[in-house]
């Protein structure tokens, strides 16, 4: 009989993030600013699901891994930005972490623990860490300045959700906006980490440098600017 694989060991170094478009997005930034590829990019799975329950769920066993030395967390800062800080900062409180700010930098947190038995730890919170918002708020920062198709886009969503004729909850704006400027480009609906790729979004946004700027600091990289 064949034997049976081992399972890949996990990066010493690794970002968690909620979904696989935030993973998609990410490593086309990564690639565009040639970041070494040193950690993985991760959705941790529930039961079958995922999403940042999921993810802060399995935080203190993750965190507990021998060879884990750097852990970043990427997520939603949705509706109530103070309140997905808050809860992060009780879960990361409760595994040991200490001097939490009481709000996110908006440069994004990283923290080195004084405890040896505990891994460097950064949190970055969508769109910016200072709005509430989705990684779709960051992605539409990213549609080059003076783009006119952008303003279309919003004043179309905007006539159809006066008129109460949209399907999807408000909630899910950002996510109709970004996906109706992408469905009209020259490749009609290319998902946003092909469209960062194919530099129909612009990754030298400020947006998009200062979060490439927190990757290099969380996992101490070192890497050229894009060509």
């Amino acid at each position: 009989m064949p034997k049976a694989r081992k399972p890949p060991q996990q990066k010493p170094q690794q970002l968690l993030v909620e979904g696989k478009n935030d993973r998609h997005v990410i490593w086309a930034l990564c690639q565009q600013y040639q970041l070494p590829e040193t950690f993985s990019v991760e959705v941790p799975q529930e039961e079958g699901t995922e999403g940042v329950e999921a993810l802060l769920n399995g935080l203190p066993e993750r965190l507990k891994a021998e060879n884990l030395r750097t852990l970043g967390i990427v997520v939603d800062a949705d509706r109530n930005l103070s309140g997905r800080w808050q809860s992060l900062k009780d879960k990361l409180s409760s595994i040991g972490y200490r001097d939490i700010p009481q709000s996110p930098p908006p440069e994004g947190w990283v923290c080195t623990p004084s405890d040896p038995y505990l891994p460097r730890v950064g949190v970055w919170l969508m769109p910016n860490n200072q709005l509430p918002g989705m990684l779709e708020d960051f992605v539409a920062y990213l549609i080059p300045p003076g783009d006119t198709l952008h303003p279309k886009a919003e004043a179309i969503l905007q006539e159809i959700e006066q008129a109460g004729l949209n399907r999807y909850t408000l909630i899910h704006h950002p996510k109709a906006l970004i996906h109706t400027w992408l469905a009209w480009q020259k490749t009609p609906a290319m998902p946003m980490g092909q469209a960062i790729t194919a530099q129909v979004l612009s990754c030298d946004s400020p947006i998009a440098l200062i979060f490439i700027e927190w990757l290099k600091h969380l996992f101490e990289l070192i890497a050229p600017s894009p060509g």
